[in-house]
């Protein structure tokens, strides 16, 4: 199942880290290689010369030999690993590490090779409950799984203090399926490829200090990138206002305007071999914005009468100028979708469309999950299950992937 494809392991220090010694040989039956990384705190669980044995590969603790008569290691191993490995697992992952990795702290082997690193990475907390739940070791959670990484949820059940609740590392099948799963997801099949995705709201000022907006998060644009980037995708992600950190190894413009966003997309879409157009764009902005901020006694107690104009059709004018590109838009609707959805892929020459309802369960502005509906221009209509974000982006790269030639 996993025949040449080369994982790295990390393990910290948790009580958990015995059962990496299973994971490894679950690893190493399959068939792939498997290189493990340890922090000091780590090898105080479990021996390197245990998993050493169990890998067939050297374990690797130290940035520098310990002592002069040592043998030299190459200086740059930390960089040869992050490009060698196909998938990085950490598990056990300790709340240390994670707040480590959350904040770019580079103070051991295993830190170091995660800041350089190129492939996914897969994260496994194991820690007791309260370190679980404090509202710190969550925000580092949900920080990580912005940039693209899958963090895991842990098992809940008795721990090593005698508390009960979550904090269990997973067991060694669900370990081994989620690697299987990510490798399944970044099977490199955009490599070479230029990925131009937009996402997230667009602010048309109506005075220094207001605006027109909407809800969006971004978060489904953001997964397309991390999803494109983890499958070896030259990604660029323009972004309107949003509070979503950068995913991993994704170049990222932010704009704030329709017109900002126009200009950007259209600058590189000759570039591109797709655009992915998730970004909710506003389809009207004030005509005449104040440069000073609108006084309410400005109407003296009558109506505030705002005029509006059409802002540039990004997509449309995108779908009249493409040559070689696949174009995947988006819609939201929330009457009569697969209609409308068809009426504006036709209109704006799209070759796919992608359409949700926020009104859907399991979707839903700032929602990790989205549901939706693939319209191609050969008039194919599939419905996806309530599903991850990052899930839906693997799906569509799955299956539209190889329309580009």
């Amino acid at each position: 199942m996993l025949t040449g494809k080369r994982i790295l392991l990390g393990i910290t220090g948790g009580i958990a880290a015995y059962k990496s010694a299973f994971l490894v040989r679950e690893f190493v039956r399959a068939g792939a290689e498997v290189q493990v990384v340890m922090t000091r705190a780590a090898s105080q669980f479990i021996t390197p010369l245990t998993m050493t044995t169990l890998s067939k590969r050297e374990v690797i603790i130290d940035m520098f030999p310990p002592g002069p008569e040592e043998p030299p290691v190459r200086p740059t191993r930390h960089i040869d690993l992050a490009l060698w490995g196909d998938v990085m697992l950490i598990a056990p992952a300790t709340a240390n590490t994670i707040a480590k990795i959350t904040h770019g702290t580079a103070d051991n082997f295993l830190t170091t090779l995660v800041l350089a690193l190129r492939c996914p990475l897969i994260i496994a907390p194991a820690m007791d409950v309260d370190m679980y739940l404090n509202d710190a070791t969550q925000r580092n959670i949900a920080a990580l799984r912005e940039t693209g990484c899958t963090v895991l949820e842990p098992d809940a059940g008795e721990l090593a203090s005698g508390l009960s609740g979550p904090g269990r590392m997973p067991e060694v099948d669900r370990l081994f399926s989620e690697v299987v799963k990510s490798l399944d997801n970044t099977r490199r099949d955009l490599a070479g490829k230029t990925i131009l995705v937009t996402a997230g709201p667009t602010y048309e000022p109506i005075d220094p200090v207001r605006f027109i907006g909407n809800r969006s998060s971004g978060k489904m644009g953001f997964a397309v990138a991390a999803a494109a980037a983890q499958r070896g995708a030259n990604v660029t992600l323009i972004s309107g206002p949003v509070s979503l950190r950068t995913p991993r190894n994704v170049q990222r413009i932010d704009v704030g305007t329709s017109k900002e966003m126009a200009a950007a997309v259209l600058a590189r879409f000759p570039a591109a071999d797709m655009l992915v157009m998730a970004a909710a764009v506003a389809d009207f902005s004030p005509a005449h914005p104040s440069d000073q901020k609108i006084k309410r006694d400005r109407t003296r107690g009558g109506p505030f009468i705002l005029e509006l104009n059409e802002n540039p059709d990004i997509l449309k004018n995108a779908g009249a100028g493409k040559t070689h590109q696949i174009i995947i838009g988006f819609a939201l609707e929330t009457e009569n979708g697969v209609e409308n959805a068809r009426k504006k892929l036709s209109a704006k020459n799209l070759d796919v469309i992608v359409l949700n309802n926020p009104l859907a369960e399991g979707a839903g502005f700032g929602s990790d999950t989205n549901v939706v509906t693939v319209i191609t221009a050969s008039g194919e209509v599939e419905q996806f299950p309530s599903m991850a974000k990052i899930d839906i982006a693997n799906a569509l790269f799955s299956r539209f992937a190889p329309l580009l030639t």
